[in-house]
């Protein structure tokens, strides 16, 4: 019941302090890196996990789909962004981490050019289409610890 309750308050703190509730989040599925526009209500029903933060920071929830998960997720609108072999190769030949690169690809994939910037979910998305701003996520990401709530509540 404890874990419910951590995870509904990092859950509800991160959606009351976002700049939006849009998401193109990306997983591994059967050789393909596989991107999705959802909502937050759908992503946070689906695929993500209450978890053990890093460097004693307590819980985090985390976009943690399984198989089960991502199958309800692609029941919505879903792109290909490349193949798993050429996502690994990107990121081996990248300075940049599986976030960045999932970022680059859904940037392109929309037309844009991708600049990798520190700008906090609380102030924009990662990616404005059409007027509407998506943060993006890949498999493993955080989206907030309990640390980090409570620095910014003061």
């Amino acid at each position: 019941m404890e874990k419910t309750i951590i995870r509904n308050t990092l859950i509800n703190f991160y959606n009351e302090t976002s700049a939006t509730h849009n998401y193109i989040v990306a997983f591994n599925y059967k050789g393909n890196i596989i991107a999705v526009v959802t909502t937050n209500i759908e992503l946070f029903n689906t695929g993500v996990k209450l978890d053990k933060a890093s460097k004693g920071q307590g819980f985090s929830i985390r976009f943690k789909p399984n198989n089960k998960d991502k199958m309800a997720l692609m029941s919505g609108k879903s792109f290909v962004l490349c193949s798993t072999e050429m996502f690994n190769t990107l990121v081996t030949e990248s300075k940049y981490n599986k976030g960045e690169i999932v970022e680059k690809l859904v940037t392109e994939y929309f037309g844009q050019t991708w600049t990798k910037d520190n700008v906090p979910y609380t102030v924009d998305g990662d990616i404005t289409v059409d007027g509407v701003k998506y943060q993006i996520k890949f498999e493993k990401a955080t989206f907030i610890n309990e640390g980090q709530m409570i620095r910014m509540r003061g």
